[in-house]
């Protein structure tokens, strides 16, 4: 029998795409490009080459990997394929908003339990992204700190250690994600509770992020971080 919202000790959140909103980010700097170059661009469209460049097998770790990522997807946009513009596409990320319910939803949710980020960028990302989220988590790993991004099991090994050195186990946590193709099957694999928080809802197709070869259906499931911290704070009473 599944627990109830309150009961876990623990939730860990994918960042990029469930707490910041990088597909906004991508398709804000893409525009800005293409208004200078005189053109028009599908953000849709831009999206989904950005998904088959961004995993591919000569991937750098994100976000770093943006400027080998422009440079592939530029031409392919009408857009100038020059270094300088792959720069400030990577740079970007420095600019990117977390959602407008992610930094209450947080600080509400942190009232009854740990937070943790679990993120595939790397450490200066998520610093940046912390910040503006309020900074409201107990620990946090990154690529830097896995040596690998989700879904690779690793990853998940790293946080069930990091639990278990608190005396807690991976029964105690609840995966709080998007991504079904980097959190939501592989927590499922793994005997992980999980929700799936569903940004794009409103939207067809996976957007920016790699379709999962089959769904996965969550233990929970939100349309929004506001609707996960309701849900615990009606369970709570």
């Amino acid at each position: 029998m599944r627990k109830s919202l309150p009961e876990f000790k623990y939730m860990t959140f994918d960042v990029v795409g469930t707490l910041i909103d990088f597909e906004g980010g991508l398709k804000d700097c893409l525009a800005g490009i293409a208004t200078e170059a005189g053109v028009t661009i599908d953000g849709e469209e831009a999206l989904n080459l950005y998904r088959a460049a961004r995993y591919s097998k000569d991937a750098d770790l994100f976000p770093d990997d943006l400027l080998r990522v422009y440079l592939e997807i530029a031409p392919k946009l009408g857009l100038p394929a020059e270094p300088k513009y792959g720069e400030r596409f990577r740079d970007s990320t420095k600019t990117w908003k977390g959602f407008a319910d992610s930094a209450e939803a947080l600080a509400r949710l942190a009232e009854g339990c740990r937070l943790i980020a679990m993120t595939n960028a790397r450490r200066w990302a998520f610093d940046l992204f912390a910040q503006k989220l309020g900074n409201p988590f107990h620990a946090a790993f990154t690529a830097d700190d896995t040596g690998t991004e989700k879904p690779d099991p690793v990853f998940f090994e790293k946080l069930f250690d990091f639990v278990g050195s608190e005396g807690n186990s991976k029964d105690d946590i609840l995966h709080v994600a998007q991504s079904q193709y980097h959190d939501i099957g592989m927590s499922r694999k793994l005997g992980l509770a999980n929700c799936w928080i569903e940004r794009r809802h409103a939207q067809k197709g996976y957007g920016g992020t790699i379709e999962p070869a089959e769904f996965t259906a969550p233990d929970f499931h939100f349309t929004s971080m506001a609707g996960l911290a309701d849900a615990v704070a009606v369970a709570r009473g």
